[in-house]
Order: C-alpha cells, then sequence, then structure tokens
C-alpha cells in the first residue's frame, strides 16, 4: 500500500511539474511566465525561439544573442511596417521604460496587418492589431510580437505585459 501512495505522489509530482514547464518559456536566461490561456504550439521557423496561441491571436518569441537582430528603433519600424496603413493612421503606441536590468520598448498598432514571410507572399489582414516587446538585456536582445484580430489583440494585452514583465 505504502508503493502505491508513494507511486502515485511521484506520478502527481511528474506531471504537475510537466506542467508548469508547459506555462513558461526561457530566452537569454530568463524565464517568462505564460497564462493558461496560451497554447505552446511548434515554431513554425527555426528563427522562431518560442511560440504560443491564444485564441485567434499568435505570440512569436525571436532571439539572435548579442550585438544581433538590430536595435529597437528599427524593430519598432520593421514592424509597424508590416501594416499597410502609413503610421499616422495606425494609432500605433511606442514606450520605452527602463525595469530592473532591462530596457524595455513596447509597441501597439492597429490596422492591415500584411501577413506572410518577410521576403514572401503577404495577405492582407483587415482590423488586425500588434502589441509587441524588445527586451534590451545582457545577451541581446529579446523580441516578443502578437498579432491578431484588434478586438483579440486588445483583451490579450494586459497577460502579454504581465509576461514581459515576469521574465525582468
Amino acid at each position: 500500500m505504502k508503493t502505491l501512495v508513494l507511486f502515485y505522489l511521484l506520478m502527481s509530482a511528474a506531471f504537475l511539474s510537466a506542467a508548469d514547464s508547459q506555462k513558461q518559456f526561457k530566452v537569454a536566461e530568463r524565464t517568462f511566465e505564460v497564462p493558461s490561456t496560451w497554447t505552446a504550439v511548434t515554431p513554425s521557423s527555426k528563427m522562431r525561439k518560442a511560440q504560443f496561441k491564444a485564441g485567434s491571436v499568435e505570440i512569436v518569441v525571436f532571439f539572435f544573442g548579442a550585438g544581433s537582430g538590430g536595435s529597437a528603433e528599427a524593430n519598432v519600424n520593421r514592424w509597424i511596417g508590416q501594416f499597410k496603413e502609413p503610421k499616422e493612421e495606425l494609432s500605433s503606441k511606442v514606450e520605452k521604460k527602463k525595469i530592473k536590468t532591462a530596457t524595455i520598448t513596447t509597441v501597439s498598432a492597429k490596422g492591415t496587418y500584411m501577413s506572410g514571410s518577410p521576403f514572401g507572399q503577404k495577405t492582407p489582414m483587415p482590423n488586425y492589431g500588434m502589441r509587441g516587446a524588445i527586451i534590451e538585456c545582457k545577451g541581446g536582445p529579446i523580441f516578443i510580437k502578437m498579432t491578431g484580430p484588434s478586438v483579440d489583440v486588445t483583451k490579450s494585452t494586459p497577460d502579454f505585459d504581465k509576461t514581459i514583465k515576469s521574465g525582468l
């Protein structure tokens, strides 16, 4: 009987440990907590270090190492440039903050998102939103971007921001 109870406890601990590991991801020696509403999916390219779905919203994580990936400003401009409309029509917002040992640049935009690979065919996605964060830290910048229907991105923004702060 003691063996059965011990086995049950060990299996429960293993299951809980596995469940916990699915609720976080690690990049550049930083661990980020993931909301239970996010589902991990296999990254669609080798450039992506992690990828998640939250309903119709996609969250992707990029990390290229120290000195790679470009500046925060260059990435903000590139992300905003992924919309069909000019920057002035996107209700875009960019903020830069120093939190603990990292500088975080966040960007939000709404409009017609041009979905597709950087050098491939683009599909216009009207009424889309984007929330991105660039975390400048030791080891190189971490890029995390969320895209999807504008309403869903707005709903998911508090969870996104909480995930960003969890890795600081």
